[in-house]
């Protein structure tokens, strides 16, 4: 398969622009996949004009890259953000990968940045399933950006039966060394192809660094974009090597299920307590309150029985709003 990593720079809310740049850079070099960062349809950060643009996958957005595909006969994988189906309101930070033939696969974004300049929860709402894309060449993972950093999901994804995991993002350049680290990471440790493309350009205090880049199955580098500027990078996979690679490395064989189970138990557990300790602080802190309130009850009418029930109903009020 002859894939091709566009790293281009989006304009915010200008989707008539960045359509016109897709489709420039598809007719500019042949290939079976191209691959775009994330919200490279729409820019990114939307933020308040987020509404406008999300749209479902029979949007007039995602119609014109539809007809692309169609064109070339190629698959294309996006960012835009998208509705839900169901519930109004609802918006997505999504991957699309869209299939010649017109079938379209929507992936929501799971872990949602927000810290330091990122704001994704105020305006995205987080999803909640895999996306594994059928194609003639192999089966495909979704990820988006912040996602790489939770290694469940790639595993998830290549116990699924992913030969290839492809994350789109939209990473400024504070955060190039996080992800440089991270994509061979995941590519040996599930033993899969990890095609990462980014953005460029610069949107309020954020500067994309590009380098969009691919790693085979044992992490070796395939190719790189150009950090900094608009490019298209090609690479030839072969899908053979994965299989050579999960003999080499079978990490997919010697996964234990029963650590998951843990995981969760433990996950589970590290909440609770940090939900009683923060309860039981807080009923610390109010301990001179409730003594004080005991006091100006006792020196009036109410009776020793009426001090222990405020006394009991004021910690079991904390407890349950804190736990």
């Amino acid at each position: 398969m002859k894939l091709a990593l566009v790293t281009i720079r989006p304009k915010i809310a200008d989707t008539k622009s960045n359509l016109e740049k897709i489709e420039k850079y598809i007719k500019k070099t042949k290939a079976d996949m191209y691959v775009f960062g994330e919200m490279s349809i729409t820019g990114y950060p939307l933020k308040d004009e987020l509404s406008d643009y999300a749209e479902t996958k029979d949007g007039n957005l995602i119609k014109k890259i539809k007809k692309l595909a169609k064109e070339n006969k190629a698959y294309i994988v996006a960012g835009l953000p998208t509705r839900d189906e169901k519930v109004q309101g609802l918006i997505y930070n999504s991957a699309i990968l869209v299939h010649p033939n017109g079938k379209v696969d929507i992936y929501n974004k799971w872990f949602l940045p927000t810290f330091g300049p990122f704001e994704e929860k105020i305006f995205f709402d987080e999803g909640e399933n895999l996306t594994l894309s059928d194609t003639k060449f192999g089966k495909i993972g979704l990820i988006v950006c912040y996602d790489i950093f939770f290694p469940e999901l790639c595993k998830a994804y290549s116990l699924m039966g992913c030969d290839i995991i492809i994350c789109i993002s939209a990473s400024p350049s504070i955060t190039r060394k996080y992800f440089e680290t991270l994509i061979p990471a995941r590519a040996i440790e599930n033993t899969v192809f990890m095609v990462y493309a980014n953005i460029v350009g610069t949107q309020e205090n954020l500067v994309f660094w590009g380098g969009s880049q691919v790693h085979d199955p044992l992490a070796n580098e395939i190719v790189k974009a150009p950090y900094f500027k608009e490019s298209i990078v090609t690479c030839e996979i072969n899908l053979k090597d994965v299989q050579k690679a999960r003999a080499n490395r079978p990490v997919i064989r010697d996964v234990r299920p029963e650590i998951y189970t843990d995981l969760y138990e433990i996950s589970r557990k590290h909440k609770e307590i940090n939900r009683s300790e923060i309860a039981r602080r807080i009923i610390s802190t109010q301990a001179k309150k409730i003594q004080l309130m005991k006091k100006i009850v006792e020196n009036s009418e109410f009776k020793e029985e009426d001090v222990k029930k405020l006394d009991k109903k004021i910690k079991a009020d904390l407890l349950k709003k804190h736990i």
